[in-house]
């Protein structure tokens, strides 16, 4: 596997392998597109029982959605999920993964905590695992380009088909 650069990235696009919607063109960079921050977030409930880990575990039985265009405010420790405001397409031949950008990253903000990975095929909006490392409550609006998604080729092609195909 190898990332794509610029070029490819604009050659991929331009042969509907790689789609992103909405899409500004200035979200190319060198090696990575920038995505933006939604406006639905999953809160976590502070809840006093034990949630088992396991194949079963969905994360809606301690969240609750909101969408809002003022954001949120993530306290030091606290953990939030976002959704980003495109949809991202990738073909059988493509995957990703979603990385953090340094800016924030310097503020104390972990904007994927888990499961970054892209699978080949995908065609959905990506949930962000968004934590807060440091010790600033930090204020999460929508709009912000808040993570950027690298791409690789893939040996072979594959289109996921899992349990969260339609997010």
């Amino acid at each position: 596997m190898s990332i794509l650069t610029h070029e490819v990235i604009w050659r991929e696009i331009a042969a509907r392998r790689i789609v992103v919607d909405p899409f500004l063109p200035d979200q190319v960079g060198p090696a990575s597109i920038d995505l933006h921050l939604g406006n639905t977030f999953w809160l976590f409930e502070n809840r006093h029982v034990v949630h088992e880990v396991c194949e079963e575990s969905d994360f809606t039985q301690l969240t609750h959605s909101i969408e809002t265009d003022q954001g949120v405010l993530l306290q030091s420790g606290e953990t939030v999920l976002g959704l980003t405001r495109e949809r991202v397409t990738l073909a059988p031949s493509l995957c990703g993964w979603l990385e953090g950008r340094s800016r924030f990253a310097r503020l104390g903000l972990a904007v994927h905590v888990t499961a970054g990975f892209m699978q080949p095929g995908i065609d959905n909006r990506q949930v962000l695992e968004m934590t807060n490392l440091g010790p600033t409550p930090l204020q999460l609006r929508p709009g912000v380009r808040i993570c950027q998604l690298v791409i690789e080729r893939c040996e072979g092609e594959a289109t996921y088909r899992g349990r969260f195909v339609s997010q």
